[in-house]
């Protein structure tokens, strides 16, 4: 699932007009096509789930701090259906809800580690079936279908009276000039928010370099999180032994925060990781750093090592965290 779509305000209001007999029929026979190709009416990605029950979890993994009726709205779903579903979840052990601190009559949900064991395979088939169904076209026709998919988004995501446009989402390999945005945007967002000096900067470009020195493109990924076409995100997964994988560089801009999306570059990573067959994945970061540590505590790393150090200009805390998969 590396691509998603997400909603923005939007109050321009359009005028529709009666489709035709032909367009309904036209509409319908897609619908059966596309449901039938992408798997939709068997055993979702031969799961004992359904389709819906697989998109909650999607939900649950993606969203930082949902409720209940934030999931329903964004799927349609009646409340007590989507009661029975989450119902089943927390019977599974795959559930835990706290205590919304706004609002104490509705509960904050999120997957429990072994929830995260049970949607991160559902994920990676999703990937492979998307890559497998892409695979059959080369790749200006691939490119042609991206671009469909992106006109039936936009004409039929904001179709709806007071509905929002829809924001694309695309997690990417890098190409020429990523890795620089990489280096610069740490650099300058770390000085903004944080206070670094430059020597934290001249740290990030020796990673960023070793990285495309030594790149082993069996073991190890980078991914670029674009937002609308702009990146927002990056990551990197490097090979630290032949059964420890090291997650380095997490990063979002401030416009893409909020939007799951460091959620998303996290379980990239987690993915490839245990499909490469790493035992162990580990990374280093600071005690300051508290969304990046709600993500990897919610993914099931464990904080092994604390050390207070001095650097980049600050008096820090450094951690280390591991996750076994």
């Amino acid at each position: 699932m590396t691509m998603a779509t997400m909603s923005a305000p939007d109050t321009t209001a359009t005028p529709s007009s009666n489709p035709s007999t032909a367009a309904v029929k036209s509409l319908r026979r897609f619908n059966r096509f596309y449901t039938r190709t992408i798997g939709a009416l068997e055993p979702y990605l031969d799961s004992a789930l359904t389709l819906t029950e697989v998109r909650v979890l999607y939900e649950l993994a993606h969203r930082a701090a949902p409720v209940a009726r934030e999931i329903a709205a964004e799927l349609g779903l009646d409340a007590g259906y989507l009661s029975r579903i989450l119902a089943r979840f927390e019977a599974k052990g795959w559930l835990q809800r706290s205590t919304h601190q706004a609002d104490g009559r509705q509960s904050v949900l999120a997957l429990t580690p072994a929830g995260r064991d049970a949607f991160e395979p559902l994920q990676q088939k999703s990937r492979e079936a998307a890559a497998a169904l892409l695979e059959r076209l080369p790749a200006p026709e691939q490119q042609r279908l991206v671009d469909a998919m992106a006109t039936v988004e936009s004409l039929l995501g904001g179709s709806a009276k007071g509905a929002a446009p829809t924001r694309t989402v695309i997690l990417r390999q890098p190409a020429a000039g990523d890795i620089g945005w990489m280096v610069q945007q740490h650099g300058e967002l770390y000085a903004r928010e944080y206070g670094w000096n430059m020597d934290f900067e001249a740290l990030v470009a020796d990673i960023a370099a070793q990285f495309v020195r030594k790149f082993q493109p069996e073991w190890e990924r980078c991914w670029i999180a674009e937002l609308d076409g702009e990146r927002v995100g990056s990551v990197f997964l490097v090979r630290k032994s032949a059964t420890t994988a090291q997650l380095r560089m997490l990063l979002l801009v401030p416009k893409a925060r909020g939007l799951g999306l460091g959620g998303r570059l996290t379980d990239e990573c987690i993915a490839f990781a245990r499909a490469k067959g790493y035992r162990k994945m580990v990374l280093w970061t600071n005690s300051c750093l508290s969304a990046a540590r709600h993500i990897y505590a919610s993914r099931g790393f464990k904080l092994d090592k604390t050390e207070p150090y001095e650097g980049f200009g600050q008096q820090l805390v450094g951690e280390t965290w591991s996750l076994r998969l």
